[in-house]
């Protein structure tokens, strides 16, 4: 690798690093927002004013060039998930419950691993499933309170609304999928763009045939829906750059530090402090993603760093 090469990949590097960081804020933003906005139109805003970000800083994309399954497979589940995240998000009944529900989505690097095992015949050893248990263990650790893990308390916190708790689930479950099928249907294009704009007109028709509350306007409200627009619209250009040249490898390693970064953040946003037992679980549920993806690693460390960190890392 010449110099100037180098110098390219490490600026890519830091781009991805910028992408993992401002991905890190959107739980916190979301939630903020919705409770301005509305669940339903907070995110068809946030996903609007993204999409404008988006479109420009990467232009959209030539739709015809897409290979049709790819087309219509992943902007179904593309559109699903963002829709079930901002949503879960939305709905929570606190603060303190939509960061626990944003720790439910970060179950997806595990269950990225177990489908590529299902959908791609990916060779793994057999520290997946103590990876995948464990996570699933921090995020039930994280729905007991402040005390130590109780079954009551995490099925009282699930009970308390459904609707949340499952969209956060199926989330994990889709983003898993799109990972998956984006590696075998995409053939190298991104549709990011264009699937930020079917996200936000599928919310818009969502908004109209409601009854949403009414939008609290203010200086504050808008600004911040402005720069959870331009966050989430640069970190997906930022990241487009860094899988294409920066050092893949290491930003798939850096990606699965999202959930302490993303909790951190979203605790400082929303003002919320969080027990010692909720950080515990979200070690356990950082920890947990990383066994997984060490699982892959012995049967082919490029390739499992290119397909985790072929897309975002998630929300």
């Amino acid at each position: 690798m010449n110099v100037k090469a180098g110098i390219e990949q490490h600026k890519a590097t830091v781009y991805g690093i910028l992408a993992i960081v401002l991905w890190s804020a959107i739980v916190g933003l979301i939630r903020s927002i919705s409770e301005s906005f509305g669940p339903v139109g907070g995110a068809a805003l946030i996903y609007t004013v993204g999409s404008i970000f988006l479109v420009l800083l990467i232009g959209l994309p030539k739709i015809s060039a897409f290979p049709k399954a790819y087309l219509w497979l992943g902007s179904l589940l593309f559109v699903s998930y963002e829709i079930c995240l901002s949503l879960a998000l939305g709905f929570a009944n606190n603060r303190v419950q939509a960061i626990e529900l944003g720790m439910v989505n970060y179950l997806w690097p595990g269950f990225t691993v177990l489908l590529s095992v299902i959908v791609n015949k990916q060779k793994v050893n057999w520290w997946l499933y103590p990876g995948l248990l464990l996570s699933i263990l921090g995020i039930s650790w994280v729905m007991s309170g402040d005390n130590s893990w109780s079954f009551r308390q995490m099925m009282e916190n699930i009970q308390s609304n459904p609707l949340s708790y499952g969209l956060a689930f199926a989330g994990a479950i889709i983003w898993a999928m799109y990972c998956n099928i984006t590696k075998i249907m995409s053939e190298g294009k991104n549709g990011m763009s264009l699937f930020f704009i079917l996200t936000a007109l599928a919310l818009w028709i969502q908004y109209f045939f409601t009854s949403p509350p009414e939008m609290v306007i203010t200086l504050r409200s808008v600004s911040m829906l402005l720069f959870a627009g331009a966050v989430i619209g640069v970190a997906n250009a930022a990241w487009t750059v860094a899988i294409i040249r920066g050092h893949v490898a290491l930003l798939a390693t850096l990606s699965y530090f999202t959930p302490i970064i993303s909790t951190a953040f979203s605790s400082l946003l929303l003002s919320t402090a969080l027990s010692f037992s909720f950080w515990q679980g979200v070690l356990m549920v950082t920890v947990g993603s990383i066994i997984c993806w060490l699982a892959i690693i012995p049967y082919g460390f490029q390739d499992a760093s290119r397909r985790q960190g072929s897309e975002s890392p998630g929300a």
